[in-house]
């Protein structure tokens, strides 16, 4: 009897998946694997073949759930992936106990349309959502995997399928990271070959209002540049003696805030300019010296550019903002010793990477100075989050060479998520024409192909645009890589598979109003699903694709 194929069933899958609140970190997210490997023991396939169902621990004692259905004598795979954690729910507020229980929360939205956005309301009137944390970002697409694996397991389609489902993709990919040599480890054991993953994160929309139904070839690129500025102490009553570290922060957040110079451009798509994460002092107290120490951190979105083309316009884009800096001091200054008996002191501030600044240190102060300065870090971790601990790595060493001050270091901290995009692979090209073809034929759906998925996931790991020797450049300003956080390039660069991206539509993602399309995902979607598998297997493999 079928288990997860009708829209009732898929919906009670869904309700269930969203009921375990695995919030990143949490111990429900620790637990939700066991759940999930339970439920697929009930197959009779999995009963037969319990090596094909697997845990594997991440380095943080988290796991991810592999499951393959392999089917006599073919090789050609198609990989499922998916992530079980959530973001928190906090934005909740009164309706946060409920967040979790699609069935209330929905039921209870129904009976208080009034008190909610005119969007909302529209939705609640004209379709069939389905509301609460995770319901679209992204449990209906792990509920849809399921639902093909067990199609698989009944011979539906003509080639295997490997279902991969990890933890922590909102926060630092901790799973997916994980599950790259996994996957290799598996190619190897059961002689398989990767034809396809095939992602089923939400559509998510590219302006408010966006009616368009986008279907992905590729997942945007990301990464986290910081600042460390480092002025001159001085007390508050004698400010021209120094030089603040928060005004220094503050005039390289306006450089760099909103640069539209920073934007890519693809094939008419365009990434959002950088944006400002995080930009405070490193004072630990309150005192009248002025914070001389500051960091400002950027998120900044990629798509083709390698890393060596990224560090230097974030280099030239620091010393505008410090020879800026070094003007207004010195017009406010030259107005101020008008005022006052006091003769200000020319000064220029030195840019440069944290890789030039670990050379000098090494030159200066000695392997052994250094190795003991990082070992303090790091054994004095504490609750401090990556971004945090980068900065303090960044932080010391700035303050072990604090001769080079006045001076602004650019840095890497984690996440780093590689861009990729298969628009030009030949496979993907005649899937992706032919489900535009079935979609508008038989579900009258006009699906739009966009080159890269806007939202962040984990695809950025399953291969790599440019040899893994091109992320030198990234790697050597990253003070955390190889201290507690890398991805696994060697393993990527032998990876390496096409990426497609097929999945629901929903509203909202990561807000209290997140809800989920039912009819469309476990109808429409389900049905394309299944086509875009038998696609894949159909569709004859280019020569020489791995």
């Amino acid at each position: 009897m079928a288990k997860w194929q009708t829209k009732e069933q898929l919906t009670q899958l869904l309700c269930e998946l969203v009921k375990i609140p695995s919030i990143t970190g949490s111990l429900a997210e620790k637990q939700l694997p066991d759940y999930l490997t339970r439920q697929l023991q009930t197959l009779p396939y999995f009963q037969e073949h319990p090596e094909h169902l697997r845990t594997s621990p991440t380095d943080d004692r988290r796991h991810l759930v592999t499951a393959l259905v392999k089917k006599a004598g073919k090789r050609d795979t198609v990989i499922l992936v998916s992530h079980f954690d959530v973001v928190g729910v906090e934005d909740y507020g009164a309706w946060e106990t409920h967040a979790f229980d699609p069935v209330e929360l929905t039921s209870y939205f129904h009976a208080h349309q009034h008190e909610l956005p005119a969007d909302v309301q529209r939705d609640l009137r004209d379709g069939n959502w389905l509301f609460g944390r995770g319901t679209m970002d992204m449990k209906c697409g792990l509920a849809l995997h399921l639902s093909l694996i067990e199609q698989a397991c009944n011979g539906e389609f003509d080639g295997n399928l490997l279902l991969v489902t990890v933890p922590d993709e909102e926060v630092n990919s901790v799973g997916m990271r994980a599950a790259v040599p996994a996957l290799l480890e598996l190619s190897r054991e059961f002689g398989l070959e990767y034809r396809t993953f095939l992602n089923s994160e939400p559509v998510f929309p590219r302006f408010p209002g966006d009616p368009s139904n986008y279907l992905y070839t590729g997942s945007i690129g990301k990464v986290l540049p910081g600042f460390l500025c480092y002025g001159k102490e001085t007390h508050v009553g004698e400010p021209f003696a120094g030089l603040n570290g928060n005004y220094m922060a503050s005039q390289l957040t306006c450089e760099l805030e909103l640069n539209t110079s920073f934007c890519e451009i693809v094939e008419g798509e365009s990434t959002p300019p950088p944006t400002n994460l995080m930009q405070k002092d490193l004072k630990k107290e309150y005192s009248v010296q002025i914070p001389h120490r500051a960091v400002t951190l950027f998120n900044l979105f990629l798509l083709e550019k390698k890393m060596e083309d990224v560090v230097q316009p974030l280099l030239d884009a620091a010393q505008n903002a410090a020879e800026r800096m070094v003007q207004t001091w010195t017009h406010q200054a030259e107005k101020f010793a008008g005022l006052s008996p006091f003769q200000p002191k020319p000064f220029s501030i030195q840019v440069m990477s944290y890789e030039t600044l670990h050379d000098y240190a090494l030159r200066t102060y000695g392997e052994e100075k250094l190795q003991a300065l990082h070992a303090s870090v790091l054994a004095n971790r504490n609750d401090k989050d990556d971004r945090d601990l980068t900065i303090e790595l960044v932080d010391q060493l700035a303050i072990l060479c604090k001769e080079l001050a006045p001076m602004i270091i650019l840095f890497f901290a984690p996440p780093f998520y590689p861009a990729i995009s298969s628009r030009l692979d030949p496979l993907i090209q005649r899937t992706v024409s032919e489900l535009e073809a079935y979609a508008l034929a038989k579900h009258k759906v006009k699906l739009v192909k966009q080159n890269y998925f806007g939202g962040i996931s984990d695809l950025s790991y399953a291969g790599l645009q440019y040899p893994a020797s091109s992320m030198q450049p990234l790697i050597r300003n990253m003070p955390l890589w190889n201290q507690g956080y890398s991805i696994p390039l060697q393993e990527m660069e032998d990876l390496k598979v096409p990426v497609l991206n097929l999945g629901p539509i929903g509203r909202d993602a990561h807000q209290w109003s997140e809800r989920l399309d039912v009819d469309y995902a476990f109808d429409t979607l389900k049905a394309m699903l299944t086509h875009c598998i038998h696609t894949l297997f159909h569709n004859e493999k280019p020569s020489g694709h791995s």
